[in-house]
């Protein structure tokens, strides 16, 4: 058995394997199986995703999956789920993969590497939705390709709107492109907000939108305590199980603050009316209040296989294997304000957003860095804020507007840089390659590859 020679190009790769896989669904675009692009798929957003792929084998298809350096966890993928192609962000752990498919006899998987075969796979014809599970700036370059490609968007990367929120809403609206918010607490606002509505517009009577935040693991700790906390702590969530550096958010409360202007954005809403409501049972997932007096709130259980189930089906509805709630042992829900002097990140979010476009991209740099550094015992838990603090007040004024993603990239790199010297951080610390919700996938190619700017290609086929 042995890999066949790699086409020229990803995407001239990928359109002879659509012609070769599946001509009678590109001559039918009425087809009913639909077909999935996974990014991020070796993490929890991944692997809620294909169980519910397994679950409607009539609705969904795995056609492709991306991951970064996780070669074990995308072959279990490729096993379960038999995506006709993949992409590893490292052209390194691509060949790895490569050649493990062809130790063990697995045929028929194309398999991409870089930036430019992730952005392939996610703007690829055969492609009908995207499910955006990677975490950080890294899934920003692949949603902005699926969102130019007109697609349906399952969108659980809030860095993406974060950092380059104007400039997302305009390409969706030359495209067609269409949205659907993942993340819990932005799929319960969109449940809320009634089939007729449509992402990037602002809903109608509507008073406020109230945004829920379970207050994570230091909800009751006191600034001193919170502020010397391990990573062991950190990253254990009471309700939800998520990869590291959303967990460490979620201790920081910065998750809130990434999600409250995401919310800005999706539903064009003044930060004002958008109000964060800790909920420390994580029931209530989040809530609109009407100009009538009424408030509507979507509940579940705490899995994210119901908001993705949600997504997927929309505007119809599909089972998922979610737990039912038990409404005899819901004894009592909570509500309370977040402290803003235990969790600053939130205050940090409201500044960004009213200095503008700069000012989050750096908010969302710098606490990547500062989270990345924490997580390799570097600095101290409360050193994260202080850093994002910081660099809101020195760099972020120094950076031009963007225009264009280019520029929303090369702010982002420069504040990473930066912000990674001044930590006495090595420079690859400040790599904004991300990875899923607890793995997932982009990166960069080396010059000279094969398969174009950014990316490698490798057909994998058994032979006898």
């Amino acid at each position: 058995m042995t890999a066949q020679p790699a086409h020229p190009t990803n995407a001239a790769n990928l359109a002879n394997l659509a012609n070769a896989a599946n001509p009678a669904d590109a001559a039918n675009p009425a087809k009913q199986i639909r077909n999935v692009c996974l990014l991020g798929a070796t993490g929890s957003i991944g692997q809620s995703t294909l169980d519910l792929i397994a679950a409607h084998p009539q609705r969904f298809r795995l056609y492709a999956a991306a991951a970064h350096t996780d070669v074990e966890g995308m072959l279990r993928v490729i096993t379960q789920g038999r995506p006709s192609v993949v992409a590893m962000a490292s052209p390194d752990a691509a060949q790895a993969l490569s050649a493990r498919l062809v130790a063990q006899g697995i045929g028929g998987v194309t398999v991409l590497s870089g930036t430019d075969g992730l952005n392939t796979l996610a703007s690829a014809a055969d492609t009908d939705m995207v499910v955006a599970g990677i975490v950080g700036i890294a899934g920003l370059s692949s949603v902005w390709a699926a969102a130019k490609a007109g697609k349906t968007i399952l969108l659980a990367n809030k860095e993406a709107v974060v950092c380059a929120g104007a400039l997302l809403v305009k390409v969706c609206a030359q495209s067609g492109a269409t949205i659907l918010p993942i993340d819990s607490e932005h799929n319960a606002i969109f449940q809320c907000l009634g089939l007729q509505y449509r992402c990037f517009t602002r809903p109608l009577e509507v008073r406020r939108l109230l945004l829920t935040a379970s207050g994570g693991p230091f909800r009751t700790w006191s600034v001193q305590q919170i502020r010397a906390a391990t990573v062991a702590q950190a990253i254990k969530h009471p309700n939800w199980s998520m990869g590291q550096k959303i967990s460490v958010d979620s201790a920081t409360m910065m998750n809130k603050g990434l999600e409250w202007i995401e919310a800005h954005w999706l539903f064009a809403m003044p930060m004002d009316r958008i109000q964060i409501v800790v909920h420390p049972e994580s029931i209530i997932h989040s809530m609109v209040e009407y100009s009538d007096g009424s408030t509507l709130a979507q509940l579940g259980a705490p899995d994210m296989r119901t908001p993705i189930a949600h997504a997927m089906a929309w505007p119809d509805r599909m089972s998922a294997p979610s737990p039912a709630l038990d409404w005899a042992q819901l004894s009592a829900l909570h509500f309370e304000q977040p402290d803003p002097e235990r969790f600053p990140a939130i205050g940090l979010a409201r500044q960004a957003m009213q200095a503008g476009a700069c000012a989050t991209i750096c908010l969302n740099a710098a606490n990547e860095v500062a989270v990345a550094a924490f997580l390799q015992g570097a600095i101290s838990f409360g050193a994260i804020t202080d850093a994002v603090d910081d660099s809101l007040q020195k760099l972020a004024p120094q950076m031009p507007a963007p225009q264009t993603l280019e520029d929303v990239m090369a702010i982002d790199q420069e504040l990473r840089l930066h912000l990674a010297a001044t930590l006495g951080l090595p420079a690859g610390a400040a790599s904004g390659q991300g990875r899923g919700a607890g793995g997932g996938a982009t990166g960069s190619g080396g010059p000279g590859t094969l398969g174009g700017p950014g990316g490698t290609v490798a057909s994998i086929g058994a032979q006898a």
